[in-house]
């Protein structure tokens, strides 16, 4: 048990250490051989390409090898190590290169250091006196990330995930256009719509439903083949909105979409917002870390002209989780839309400039600094760091695209993708020749499930996959870790080979 001894009456007592306090007599053997642990079994054992991507057990397994709940009594030191190993060994190992399944992966060495002195500090940034390196150091990212877009001013803040970014990007949007909203509320403003494509991210019709403007009013826009929206189709939807009475007040365009990692054309979407006078938002969450490269920067052409921009560093620039930020070129309207002006926090007679007391214009009141990481990052690796990362990313995906464009069993989604996500059937030897056949695309559909299931009880690699509309069932492999070469992909391709050639569907 973690605690100290004392005698009580001739009689041994166990003291529980309930102090949330450090204490070198108490706790610095414990925190050095834990340390060690996530050093040797966590962040090096788990990154090599010979661990499993995960150690697969069904949730009735996990419940009996991990005491989960929580209990009155103490337990000790030994214990905890013990649950330490027990909770890594059967998470999924997000470091392992050949966990590519989502839109982030990897632990960055100097990103891992930084969330490290993030928790030793354990700050909450909101106001200077508490937080004076933290809400500088934002301030400094953001206007670098500001520059970045193309803005030579304006604003921006870090947030608890990008789907919490296109939430404030929808409330700046409203509120630059209805400013009554914030004291009013929505009974005072018409009937909102607002325009996204049928491939974006959910969060905005998610947003919009928990802001009250109502899923119903986020209006899907159609896209090409390619995933971009259709922007005659966005016009058409406009003007319909308006000779319906209603007022059409945002358009979020998407680069990277989530599944084809498409770009939307932001010009002349851009120029039909300004047409109607309509707030531009582009969730660049995933495809934002394109603008580092001086190489594919222009999948974003563009983006100048928004008034507002989701970038998610812990996407594309694999920064850890989480790490995402909204942007807006309109200075001082986050503050303007969302402040409250509390007494016991936002005093005005402080004894310092109070202008660096940033966080009444979050919506959020405690913070975690997200921006140490990045900072760290960024320092350790420089914009030209960051660079060769992305052209490293599109490099890979390239080579793995045309890989399989030539291999047997392979059949491709989309010929030509924009962003690192490449999108495949793999078709096994009992469907091959049968593409003609009535029943193809339901057998096909069964034929990713029954892969990913042999992925995972191995844990080879881990590559999620999905339908889309009309499409089946198809892989889609994402490429965020730079560590990955050429050699990786030809792994890829053979591991779907050997899992999935000798299929029966």
């Amino acid at each position: 048990m973690p605690a100290d001894s004392v005698i009580v009456a001739g009689e041994k007592i166990e003291e529980v250490l309930f102090q949330s306090l450090t204490d070198r007599s108490k706790h610095e053997d414990f925190l050095r051989r834990a340390v060690d642990f996530l050093m040797e079994r966590v962040v090096f054992a788990r990154s090599n390409r010979s661990s499993k991507v995960v150690e697969w057990a069904a949730p009735e397994d996990i419940k009996k090898i991990i005491d989960l709940k929580p209990r009155e009594e103490a337990v000790s030191h030994e214990q905890l190590l013990t649950f330490m190993a027990d909770v890594a060994r059967y998470s999924v190992n997000t470091a392992h290169p050949y966990f590519v399944n989502q839109l982030f992966s990897s632990v960055d060495p100097y990103g891992l250091i930084g969330q490290w002195l993030t928790d030793a500090l354990n700050p909450s940034v909101y106001t200077f006196e508490v937080a004076p390196v933290f809400t500088l150091m934002e301030e400094e990212v953001l206007k670098e990330m500001r520059k970045i877009v193309g803005w030579a001013d304006g604003d921006g803040i870090f947030c608890p995930g990008g789907s919490i970014s296109n939430g404030y990007a929808i409330s700046c949007a409203r509120f630059h256009k209805f400013p009554q909203i914030k004291t009013k509320g929505v009974y005072s403003v018409p009937n909102l719509i607002l325009f996204t494509s049928e491939l974006a991210h959910y969060s905005t019709k998610k947003l919009s439903s928990f802001m009250g403007i109502g899923s119903d009013n986020c209006v899907t826009v159609k896209t090409d083949k390619y995933g971009k929206m259709d922007v005659i189709d966005l016009e058409t939807k406009i003007t319909g909105a308006i000779k319906k009475g209603s007022s059409p007040f945002m358009v979020t365009a998407t680069s990277g979409t989530t599944v084809f990692g498409a770009f939307d054309p932001l010009i002349p979407i851009s120029t039909i917002c300004k047409k109607y006078g309509i707030w531009l938002h582009v969730d660049a969450a995933w495809g934002g870390g394109a603008l580092m490269s001086r190489k594919h920067r222009h999948l974003l052409k563009g983006i100048e002209l928004a008034d507002s921009v989701t970038w998610n560093p812990h996407k594309l620039l694999a920064a850890p989780q989480q790490c995402s930020t909204f942007l807006t070129r309109h200075k001082n309207l986050l503050a303007q839309g969302h402040s409250s002006n509390a007494q016991y926090l936002f005093q005005k007679d402080k004894f310092y400039d109070t202008s660096y007391d940033t966080g009444d214009k979050h919506i959020q009141c405690g913070r975690r600094a997200d921006v140490l990481k990045f900072w760290f990052m960024w320092k350790a690796k420089g914009s030209e760091g960051f660079e060769k990362h992305i052209d490293k990313l599109f490099d890979n995906a390239d080579y793995f695209l045309q890989h399989i464009r030539l291999r047997e069993g392979f059949k491709l989604v989309l010929d030509k993708p924009e962003c690192t996500n490449i999108m495949f059937w793999y078709v096994p030897r009992c469907l091959r020749g049968s593409e003609n056949d009535p029943d193809y695309n339901e057998r096909l559909h069964k034929v990713a499930p029954k892969i990913k299931e042999k992925m995972i009880k191995e844990g080879s690699m881990m590559v999620t996959y999905q339908p889309q509309g009309t499409l089946v069932n198809f892989f889609r492999i994402v490429f965020q870790n730079s560590a990955l070469d050429h050699n990786d992909m030809v792994y890829f391709a053979n591991e779907f080979d050997r899992l999935g050639s000798d299929i029966i569907v």
